[in-house]
């Protein structure tokens, strides 16, 4: 298996060029299997890994619990893993700092600090405060040596504040600030998505692919995306075919929602293989 060093050199040169996709496994066998079919690194997800715990998204995990599932992954997989770290388990900057350098020690080869707070009231830190946050993790990475590569995320769009001038302003300090990549969860239209691009080119974009679109792996790349991420969108996909065949059991005592389910068999053979090779 590659080293951490190794992982996060190949991690920051898929950011150099191109666009690739970046599934979100919620567990070991998830990564494992993600990782079979060729893509390239993977990421946690704070929403897919809530719901393995019975919890809402946000609903509690903590810095040990987020710890040791993105070590988890990280020690299941031969390729790069980013942490959704979240807003980073801490308001103020100091805070960010210190959970920061936990996470990397863990080994990921990347990490997303957020801008959002766990407030409805007040969803996204005052603009100082959420920069502020955002140097005091770029100078935590430093100090760890500086080969994760960093994330920094806006969220108006999926907190109730959908304004992409104050999203671009906020992505543009974060990216002088230091962060490597940028990600503004929630935009949707090429319009939006070629604005984010523009405003903080030449670093790369993080999309989030969370529902059905015409929008191609191709699309996304003709407008400068460099990095595709799917959140909780596989996990949600998954409690998609589990609860329908559950309710189509207990409401109507039907079976007819396992037709077409992969067989024993062939998750035997894929994950048998997969030890051998480890």
């Amino acid at each position: 298996m590659p080293t951490p060093a190794e992982k996060r050199a190949t991690f920051r040169k898929l950011h150099a060029q191109g666009c690739f996709v970046i599934p979100n496994p919620w567990d070991v066998g998830s990564a494992r299997y993600l990782q079979g079919l060729g893509f390239k690194a993977l990421a946690t997800t704070s929403s897919g890994f809530a719901f393995t715990q019975g919890r809402p998204d946000g609903g509690g995990s903590d810095l040990a619990e987020m710890g040791e599932h993105g070590r988890a992954r990280h020690a299941a997989a031969d390729v790069p893993v980013n942490a959704d770290f979240e807003g980073g388990f801490a308001d103020a900057p100091e805070g960010v700092a210190e959970n920061v350098t936990l996470c990397v020690d863990t080994g990921v080869a990347g990490l997303s600090i957020e801008d959002s707070t766990p407030d409805p009231a007040i969803p996204l830190y005052d603009f100082d405060l959420a920069l502020a946050r955002v140097r005091a993790a770029r100078a935590a990475i430093d100090r760890a040596g500086g080969d994760v590569v960093f994330t920094a995320r806006s969220e108006g769009f999926i907190r109730g504040r959908p304004d992409l001038d104050e999203t671009v302003r906020r992505l543009k300090a974060f990216a002088a600030a230091g962060a490597d990549c940028l990600y503004a969860p929630g935009i949707r239209t090429r319009e939006h998505i070629a604005a984010v691009v523009k405003a903080v080119a030449p670093k790369p974009v993080n999309f989030l692919m969370s529902s059905a679109t015409e929008l191609t792996v191709n699309d996304l790349a003709s407008l400068g995306v460099r990095r595709i991420s799917l959140g909780g969108t596989l996990a949600r996909v998954a409690w998609t075919a589990v609860i329908r065949a559950a309710r189509d059991i207990a409401t109507a005592g039907k079976f007819d929602s396992l037709a077409g389910s992969i067989a024993n068999a062939e998750l035997n053979r894929f994950f048998s293989d997969d030890m051998k090779k480890r």
